[in-house]
């Protein structure tokens, strides 16, 4: 269906932190926050069985939604670094960035 209507779908892996719309994730267990380049690499063979589809991957690195107190968010983009790092493996390919990421929400400052 997507590739008929050239669509490009997002796909959010993990947890926003914070308040965003009257969902509040600022309780949820921390490890939701980071995604894992497993949980991505699920996601990214999936889509790409798909002809012609085209997708981007919102992967969790501790971003949050909201303004907090500095010290109280921890971003690991090293995550997305190891995910690529990760999938170029898998694929065995030449891009040093075979994922299209996106991002929610923000640093929280």
């Amino acid at each position: 269906r997507m590739a008929k209507v050239n669509l490009l779908l997002e796909m959010e892996l993990g947890v926003t932190g914070g308040e965003e719309d009257g969902v509040d994730n600022s309780n949820v267990d921390s490890s939701r926050l980071y995604t894992q380049p497993e949980e991505v690499w699920q996601v990214y063979e999936a889509l790409s069985s798909v002809p012609n589809g085209q997708f981007t991957i919102a992967a969790a690195f501790g971003n949050v939604h909201g303004v907090y107190a500095p010290g109280n968010v921890s971003l690991k983009p090293e995550i997305l670094h190891n995910t690529q790092k990760y999938i170029k493996e898998k694929l065995d390919c030449k891009s040093d960035k075979p994922v299209s990421f996106v991002f929610h929400g923000g640093s929280g400052s």
